[in-house]
């Protein structure tokens, strides 16, 4: 663990090479020609070093759901993706809607050491949609919650949305907002449009996800407190927020790496791997959201990684779970959509998947610029390789990818964890120098 590293010839952000020092936890030093006595030196050339990523949306299910996901399997996940950090939803069981659940998600996040685990606390007791949760008891706990959500449920009721974003303003906090009108995706399998009308399946409205999230701009913008939207996935989205922030909202917005390349024409074929909450729209709207993300529009990429037992998927559509695992293949879908594209360079990659998540959720120590003294939660990714997505690829304990089969580039060749190696070489590590 506390073994000095040297990584020559780094491309920081994919621009200008670097040699990067990681002593003690932090980046000791960085810049041409960096030497140190006895460092243990790592060929680097040509791979681009990013700041740790951080996921501000992952779906970690324990307490209550292991046989999907636990704390340490998707942490490791997570580290195989290339994340130093990330938001655990609170969709748990119990939900994680008090101090004491999100202090024991705090505590498996850190007994697992990969990555740093942060709790995502409920917005609602049981989120019921009923009567808020402790929201101040688990902003004060050792925990340190400053995002609050219901994901999987949308906060439907305007005044219980309006008492929420009021109540985090005291600490800084911000609602994330699962973007669901229930009454109009009532029995909902797919997007509706022209797909859904040709295999009879009940349409998931584009309006529905708009609807909420035209109230919710406006409810913040009339209390001045912040506002993220979780997985945007329609043009009506984008246009809506666009809108909000050129009225001075304090509003910011994710789109997932499956939003951003697959489309609802991959429902054809009766694939349970594609079903997933907002769902695969359509062609116009990939368009949208990648411009939405290249001009800021959309503020970072997250994951909503959502692992599920295989009986959940293996079966007919409509009794299939939704979500999708996505850690692993996430910054390999953003080089695919985006970067290879030429809509964004791997500096925006830097700010989108890592710098901005960690503002938006306030996580001190991630996301921090790539100069000495700055914690060394690093990634070092592999540009030039291109292959077959396949189960050899997830760390989790689910295979529920999308993305199975499919040619994805890119590779994570080193993970850091505040200056623990937890990938080394393509290989995640399971040692007693990692698990804490």
């Amino acid at each position: 663990m506390n073994e000095v590293l040297l990584f020559r010839g780094a491309l920081i952000e994919g621009t200008g090479a670097a040699d990067v020092l990681v002593e003690d936890g932090v980046i000791a030093g960085i810049g041409p020609r960096v030497s140190r006595a006895g460092a243990t030196e790592i060929d680097a050339d040509g791979l681009v070093l990013l700041p740790g990523l951080v996921d501000l949306h992952t779906h970690l299910r324990e307490p209550g759901y292991e046989a999907s996901e636990t704390i340490l399997t998707g942490s490791r996940a997570a580290a195989a993706g290339g994340y130093s950090a990330v938001f655990a939803m609170p969709n748990t069981s119990p939900v994680a809607d008090t101090a004491g659940v999100v202090e024991q998600e705090l505590a498996l996040g850190e007994a697992a050491g990969f990555v740093t685990v942060q709790p995502i606390g409920a917005v609602t007791v049981g989120q019921k949609g009923e009567r808020l949760a402790e929201l101040g008891a688990m902003a004060s706990s050792l925990a340190r919650v400053r995002v609050f959500s219901d994901d999987g449920f949308c906060v439907w009721d305007p005044l219980i949305m309006r008492r929420a974003l009021e109540y985090v303003k005291a600490f800084d906090g911000v609602i994330a907002q699962h973007a669901q009108d229930p009454r109009l995706t009532e029995g909902a399998q797919m997007n509706e449009g022209s797909v859904s009308a040709e295999l009879g399946l009940a349409g998931w409205p584009a309006v529905a996800e708009e609807s909420i999230i035209a109230r919710d701009v406006l409810l913040a913008e009339h209390v001045g407190s912040r506002l993220h939207v979780c997985h945007l996935s329609t043009a009506g989205s984008v246009d809506i927020i666009r809108w909000a922030k050129k009225r001075g909202v304090n509003v910011t917005a994710e789109v997932t790496p499956h939003h951003l390349l697959l489309t609802d024409e991959l429902v054809r074929d009766y694939d349970a791997r594609f079903k997933v909450n907002p769902p695969l729209r359509r062609e116009e709207d990939v368009l949208a959201v990648r411009e939405g993300l290249a001009d800021g529009t959309i503020d970072i990429v997250a994951t909503d990684h959502a692992p599920h037992p295989a009986e959940a998927k293996a079966c007919e559509w409509q009794a299939a779970a939704n979500g999708m695992v996505g850690l692993e293949s996430a910054l390999r879908v953003v080089q695919q959509s985006m970067v290879d594209t030429g809509l964004i360079t791997w500096g925006d990659v830097a700010r989108v998947m890592s710098r901005e998540p960690a503002r938006i959720g306030r996580l001190a120590g991630h996301g921090t610029p790539l100069t000495s003294g700055q914690p060394a939660s690093l990634t070092f990714y592999d540009t030039k390789p291109s292959r077959a997505f396949t189960t050899a690829d997830l760390r989790g304990r689910s295979t529920n990818s999308p993305y199975l089969g499919r040619e994805l580039p890119g590779e994570v060749r080193w993970t850091l964890h505040q200056g623990v190696v937890t990938v080394a070489d393509g290989s995640v590590l399971d040692a007693p120098g990692v698990r804490a």
